[in-house]
């Protein structure tokens, strides 16, 4: 089974950017699709991005389109979320996923994924 590691998160200001990783462990990465999701207090976990195993896709949440990329190198097992433009309703604890599925359906929803990393802060302040 995959293990995840997400890395990158910070103290940033509205405008900049960031970059996350997501390392696994495991010699399957390269089969499952990946996901990106956040949940700020109080609120429930959001679909944030999603890409397949081949890199096909992408899948975008509609808060985060046009500003934010992920992407995956599978021959260094790593998945990569770079946010830009950030807003302060960005600040959220991002979690990175892994998911046996293909189908869009799945790969929007939390219920989709199999393996979860322990998450990372990102704060954007005013």
């Amino acid at each position: 089974q995959v293990q995840l590691v997400e890395s990158g998160g910070g103290l940033v200001q509205a405008g900049d950017s960031l970059r996350l990783s997501c390392a696994a462990s495991g010699r399957t990465f390269s089969s499952y699709s990946m996901g990106w999701f956040r949940q700020a207090p109080g609120k429930e976990r959001e679909f944030v991005a999603a890409i397949k195993w081949n890199g096909g896709g992408p899948y975008y949440g509609d808060t985060v389109k046009g500003r934010f990329s992920i992407s995956r190198d599978n021959a260094k097992n790593t998945m990569f979320l770079q946010m830009n433009r950030l807003k302060p309703e960005d600040t959220a604890v991002y979690y990175c996923a892994a998911s046996i599925h293909t189908i869009y359906s799945r790969l929007t929803s939390t219920s989709g994924y199999q393996r979860w990393g322990q998450g990372t802060q990102v704060t954007v302040s005013s």
